[in-house]
């Protein structure tokens, strides 16, 4: 099975830059996407063979999730049942007869972390969410998690340490998360593997220079570590500041 997901930065605008041809080109299994940035009313966005998922924010082009799948879920699920999280359209799960599909757009600290408490809440809270959802199947979380976890995974870490999406505090909380039963999908292929990046900011020419942030990830329940194939980075794909991932996995 092959999965994708990408944060577009805007789904309207991505549209733009060769958004449907990657889509096409790819040929996913099912394709996440995250930073919708509209409602799916707002947009013409239907493929064939695929059925879409849309979990809109309340705030107008701000945030949000959508997923386009081959195969019907079983169930779907909006948020985690907890209005403060919930109105920010940021998760999306997909039940299907083997696993649990689980669209997360983490919520950036922002700069001067003024966000940084709240984003703690949100972390314990959908750690405890994939754990009882792991208590009745395998999980897979995709998304923009909004963190680095290792140095490895950002060019400048000293320059960047206690910056949002590269604090302490962050980190540890995507160390619990791992050490709760799950597997960073591409650290488990490549643990040792340099200049990987998922992000680049807009400003000096960062993306040339490859001046990046791995943030986007697909985390697995460890049960099903063994049966990861292939993770990719796709950093050659424009369309926005974030670079599509691929999870290929047999479930």
């Amino acid at each position: 099975m092959k999965l994708i997901s990408w944060n577009v930065n805007g789904i309207r605008a991505c549209l733009n830059k060769g958004f449907q041809e990657f889509f096409e080109q790819i040929d996913a299994d099912i394709f996440c996407i995250q930073e919708t940035k509209c409602r799916q009313e707002q947009v013409e966005l239907e493929f064939k063979n695929y059925l879409s998922y849309w979990n809109s924010a309340e705030k107008k082009g701000y945030s949000g999730t959508a997923i386009f799948s081959k195969n019907k879920p079983i169930t779907v699920t909006y948020g985690i049942g907890i209005e403060e999280h919930d109105k920010e359209g940021r998760i999306i799960t997909l039940e299907f007869e083997n696993f649990y599909l689980v669209n997360n757009y983490t919520p950036n600290s922002k700069r001067g972390l003024e966000r940084l408490s709240y984003r703690m809440i949100w972390e314990d809270e959908i750690r405890k969410y994939l754990l009882e959802l792991n208590k009745k199947k395998p999980v897979i979380m995709c998304g923009d998690l909004n963190v680095a976890h290792k140095e490895i995974d950002l060019k400048n870490p000293k320059q960047n340490r206690q910056n949002a999406g590269f604090t302490d505090e962050e980190r540890e909380k995507m160390t619990e998360l791992l050490n709760a039963g799950f597997s960073d999908t591409f650290r488990f292929l490549y643990p040792e593997k340099e200049n990987e990046y998922t992000w680049w900011s807009y400003m000096g020419h960062a993306r040339k220079k490859n001046i990046g942030w791995r943030i986007d990830y697909f985390i697995v329940s460890k049960d099903i570590e063994k049966q990861i194939k292939e993770a990719k980075i796709y950093q050659e794909i424009m369309g926005s500041d974030h670079c599509p991932v691929e999870l290929d996995i047999e479930i």
